[in-house]
């Protein structure tokens, strides 16, 4: 009797890597590489042009166009477990950037949309 399990297999894999990164994907793997935050309503437009720019890309990217404060939409994003918090404001339309803060770094670093877009590449690129 031949057996197969290919379910089961995958289950195990998937429960190997959850227990290895501690539910931390690594961003090549990660449902929730990232998600962009606007600041205020005004700045919706822009999070919604940064949101298609990143899924034209590639990338798996959410939005929170929500009026709660930001600081509650960035709270939310790292229990969430988002590899990357983008945040946008008026600032940042202005510029055509973005202030890309990492999941366990409380540091924002402003970037263009394109510089992002080349890390997150380099970063996958890297771990294979």
């Amino acid at each position: 009797m031949i057996h197969r399990a290919i379910l089961g297999s995958v289950e195990r894999m998937l429960a190997i890597l959850l227990e290895h990164y501690n539910g931390k994907w690594p961003l090549w793997l990660s449902p929730r590489q990232a998600i962009v935050c606007s600041v205020s309503s005004g700045s919706v437009e822009y999070a919604k042009q940064v949101l298609a720019t990143l899924h034209e890309a590639g990338f798996h990217v959410d939005i929170d166009a929500s009026d709660r404060t930001i600081q509650k939409k960035v709270r939310e994003a790292q229990l969430a477990q988002f590899n990357y918090i983008l945040v946008v404001g008026a600032q940042e339309a202005e510029t055509g950037n973005i202030c890309v803060r990492v999941r366990d770094n409380a540091d924002l670093v402003t970037t263009s949309v394109d510089g992002f877009i080349t890390r997150l590449r380099e970063e996958i690129a890297a771990f294979k």
